[in-house]
């Protein structure tokens, strides 16, 4: 079997088409997906403005990563159900699309950043704290950050857009 028939066979299950052709539960899960998007992303827009001290200067950048940790863990966990969901609902359709391949791959990035940088940074602020100022490889983490964020939401924009060729 090819990975799109594969595709196919997941958005063919009956929780699938029941997902995709409802005409309320579909709209909830995209929104409810926006929603921990921003929630998530935005919290991790904060942590990074602060690093580059742009944002919440008056504050510690331990005290605004570690307060903002729930509040990204429950985006987090809201954008994976609702986008798996999602995903499924639209697998054969969504699959061919670039944009979806761009979106997956920038998730795919964020979760290498996080993995990359979690010591040598994350874990590290209270002594950037200690010492008055973030690291220069904490400035390039964020701005990373930033642009990873952008492009992955920029990219699941734009799946909507996208016309299959005829």
């Amino acid at each position: 079997m090819d990975l799109q028939a594969f595709m196919q066979s997941l958005q063919d299950m009956e929780f699938a088409t029941m997902i995709r052709e409802s005409s309320l539960a579909y709209p909830v899960l995209l929104s409810t997906h926006l929603a921990g998007m921003g929630l998530f992303g935005g919290m991790i827009a904060m942590t990074d403005l602060r690093i580059l001290g742009v944002a919440m200067t008056q504050r510690s950048m331990a005290d605004v990563h570690n307060q903002l940790r729930p509040y990204k863990h429950l985006g987090l966990t809201i954008v994976v159900l609702c986008g798996l969901t999602l995903a499924w609902s639209k697998a054969a359709i969504y699959w061919p699309n670039p944009f979806f391949k761009m979106k997956l791959g920038c998730l795919a990035l964020v979760a290498l950043h996080a993995l990359a940088f979690r010591g040598p940074v994350y874990k590290s602020l209270g002594e950037m704290d200690k010492a008055g100022k973030a690291t220069a490889l904490a400035k390039i983490a964020a701005v990373i950050s930033l642009f990873l964020w952008v492009n992955l939401v920029g990219a699941g924009r734009w799946i909507g857009y996208w016309e299959p060729p005829q």
